[in-house]
């Protein structure tokens, strides 16, 4: 969390140093500037899990469907030394182009978390359903069904929630939840996330 406050600053520092060398207050300006903060928020937001924002137990409830791919990492170190943010843009290019062969799109793919720690889903078109458990403090979520169960992490973006998870596990999803059969597609999601160390890959999601 204090890395996030510290790159939080430093992008405030930034920007404020770019109004008053380009003119403070003109309408232009301001709206260039409150573009390029909602861009900074939404990477810090979305693309690092251990360390970054989060919903609580009760933020997490609710309907969720498939808005766009999502690509993070572990931590900031591990995003730095696999390239930054140009990383992350061309993880989810790559994974919106494999979602769109499998053939994920918003009407087929939600997930939603009730009272009780009970979820049900649909990835694929596909619905699954079972218990979760949510650790609030760092993001991790387990999705028991009937016969599995698997590990996966959400953070907050700048549109919803990310719900990413490693190359073994999103394969799991995909494959064995999802019903995919698609294999290569699903071969070329997974090597996604093997790419760079700590990269998780998934979904991000809207109400």
């Amino acid at each position: 969390m204090k890395k996030t406050y510290l790159t939080l600053l430093a992008a405030t520092a930034l920007m404020m140093s770019s109004c008053f060398s380009t003119g403070l207050g003109t309408t232009s300006t301001t709206n260039s500037n409150n573009n390029v903060w909602g861009n900074v928020l939404g990477a810090v937001l979305g693309q690092v899990l251990l360390g970054g924002m989060t919903y609580d137990q009760s933020g997490l409830l609710g309907s969720w469907n498939y808005n766009a791919p999502s690509a993070a990492f572990t931590t900031q170190q591990a995003l730095t030394n696999a390239g930054g943010s140009a990383t992350i843009a061309n993880m989810s290019s790559s994974l919106a182009s494999n979602y769109n062969n499998i053939g994920i799109n918003r009407n087929n793919t939600s997930f939603s978390f009730l009272d009780g720690n009970k979820f049900s889903a649909k990835v694929n078109g596909i619905p699954f359903s079972g218990t979760y458990t949510y650790n609030a403090q760092n993001g991790e979520i387990a999705l028991k069904t009937a016969t599995e169960t698997i590990k996966g992490n959400v953070t907050k973006t700048e549109k919803g929630m990310g719900l990413m998870f490693d190359s073994t596990q999103m394969t799991r999803l995909l494959q064995k939840e999802g019903k995919v059969s698609n294999a290569t597609a699903v071969q070329a999601v997974g090597k996604l996330a093997k790419s760079a160390n700590g990269a998780r890959v998934g979904f991000e999601l809207t109400k």
